[in-house]
């Protein structure tokens, strides 16, 4: 997947299992407005830590089938081992969306993609693959995040330089913060067509809530953020410093997430 904007490290492997558990009212709204079914088949690009799987299992029984693809095969053995083994049959695919993994045409009656187009360099023949994969009668299902809506009110100057720095590193590694606000357009690039809905999600929270979000975001970034010159290390450390004093005076400032936006589309029957 190209530079990986936000590194791997135990620690970032915690937070995404938190940031799962955080959307997964939003992702399981979407799974049940599918109408997904016991029994089906479904493939989770960019499983990670497989909270996800995890829902989907819950849905489609000891009859159906949930596999994890990620270039990550660390975490993906992880994921199974946490993952209950009697309610669904689960299996994990080492590989990367970007350089066309061998899956069956046709072979999923779910492909479901959260937080994963974000960190790739071409998400449109990404989506074209996960589109290919989608059997008919079956849907393919993203949610990834506009980055843009993090903000602080009252402003705080350590939630500004938080956006300085996120936003600055994802864009010097050649990704775009606002992808979930383009989902139809590269819907429509990738000859999916039309969603058939579409779906918004936002959180706001006091900073005495989200500053470990922010805190947890920013580390993992940082690395990357050095390294391309966006922040220095003596900045890193100072922003971080910054944060802790922050949550603690200023606990009570709204925060606003990143939104997390949905598309879904049915793939037509043979």
């Amino acid at each position: 997947m190209g530079t990986y904007v936000m590194g791997r490290t135990p620690q970032e492997y915690e937070r995404l299992r938190q940031q799962a558990r955080i959307w997964e009212p939003a992702t399981a709204a979407l799974l049940d407005r599918v109408g997904l079914a016991p029994g089906a088949r479904c493939l989770d690009v960019g499983c990670g830590p497989g909270e996800t799987m995890r829902l989907m299992a819950d849905r489609v029984g000891a009859s159906g089938r949930v596999v994890g693809l990620d270039t990550d095969a660390d975490l993906g053995r992880a994921a199974l081992e946490s993952l209950p083994a009697d309610r669904c049959s689960f299996d994990f695919v080492e590989a990367d969306v970007e350089k066309d993994p061998d899956l069956p045409e046709g072979g999923f009656d779910l492909v479901f993609g959260r937080l994963v187009l974000l960190h790739l360099a071409d998400p449109v023949a990404a989506l074209r693959r996960m589109w290919r994969w989608t059997a008919p009668g079956g849907h393919l299902v993203v949610q990834d995040y506009d980055l843009r809506g993090v903000d602080s009110y009252p402003p705080l100057p350590v939630v500004d330089e938080w956006r300085r720095v996120f936003l600055g590193t994802y864009a010097a590694a050649g990704r775009d913060v606002r992808l979930g606000h383009r989902l139809p357009t590269l819907f429509a690039g990738a000859g999916i067509g039309t969603p058939d809905g579409t779906d918004v999600v936002g959180r706001l929270d006091p900073l005495a809530a989200a500053g470990g979000m922010l805190a947890g975001t920013y580390r993992s970034v940082s690395p990357l953020a050095v390294t391309l010159g966006v922040v220095t290390t003596d900045q890193r450390d100072a922003w971080l410093a910054d944060i802790a004093r922050a949550t603690t005076e200023h606990g009570d400032h709204s925060v606003m997430w990143p939104l997390l936006v949905g598309a879904h589309k049915r793939r037509a029957d043979a």
